[in-house]
């Protein structure tokens, strides 16, 4: 599935070697149930990436092929919580559904959102944002993360044949998205280049030009911003887990 990423050019090279060790390490934890999910999120979040690519980039963020950093954000958390099905299987499921349910959420939420044309809105402070900017929402974003979060629950639910994940792997994943949005808009990193004259979301412009520190921490990007939000679902989808009958 790694290499197949990387030759229809969803991946890098390095990001296929971490796509592969994020899906070894779900198939030893959960078998080949919980690699049918991470195939499910796999395949869905390309094709939508695809079918809706973005009509701006107004950050200058990253292409759509997704590096080893990327995938690591969007995928170790889903990894880790795999691994607590080595000691009970119901919970690695759980949580591994969970995590990729919140990595799709966000991921069709941008597809959607940015592909709509909608003006996005900072989900903190209710201003209107330019299209592309992290932490702006729009309805059809929204709708989309839904989209997302309900796909891969589904798939999990199936396989583990739990009702209560599917609720649980929904409601998580849009939370997941929410986390993001607000971490997007208050805390990570944007920069300009004067260069360029141009907004982007890197510390150095594709340029090759040092770029201006306009807005949050400079050292808290884009990948650590989805690494966070899939952990406090997977975190929360924990907590339910110990409270679901």
């Amino acid at each position: 599935m790694a290499g197949l990423g990387w030759r229809m050019r969803a991946l890098t090279g390095a990001g296929a070697w971490a796509a592969w060790a994020v899906g070894t390490t779900i198939l030893i934890s959960t078998g080949w149930q919980g690699g049918g999910v991470l195939a499910v999120f796999f395949v869905a979040s390309t094709a939508v990436s695809r079918v809706l690519p973005p009509k701006v980039n107004a950050q200058d963020a990253k292409g759509d092929r997704r590096d080893a950093w990327q995938v690591l954000a969007n995928g170790s958390v889903a990894a880790g919580g795999a691994l607590f099905g080595l000691a009970e299987p119901a919970l690695g499921m759980w949580l591994l559904t969970v995590s990729l349910a919140a990595s799709a959420s966000d991921t069709w939420a941008t597809a959607v959102g940015t592909w709509s044309g909608k003006t996005p809105r900072d989900l903190r402070t209710g201003l209107s944002v330019a299209p592309g900017t992290s932490g702006g929402v729009t309805v059809p974003g929204t709708i989309g993360a839904i989209g997302g979060a309900t796909v891969v629950a589904t798939s999990g639910a199936v396989v583990a044949e739990s009702l209560g994940l599917l609720l649980a792997g929904t409601l998580l994943g849009l939370l997941g998205m929410a986390v993001d949005s607000l971490l997007g808009g208050a805390a990570q990193g944007r920069f300009y280049c004067p260069e360029c004259e141009r907004p982007t979301e890197r510390s150095v412009h594709r340029c090759g030009a040092p770029a201006i520190l306009k807005k949050g921490w400079r050292w808290f990007s884009n990948d650590l911003v989805n690494f966070c939000a899939i952990a406090v679902a997977a975190f929360t989808g924990w907590a339910v887990w110990q409270w679901w009958p």
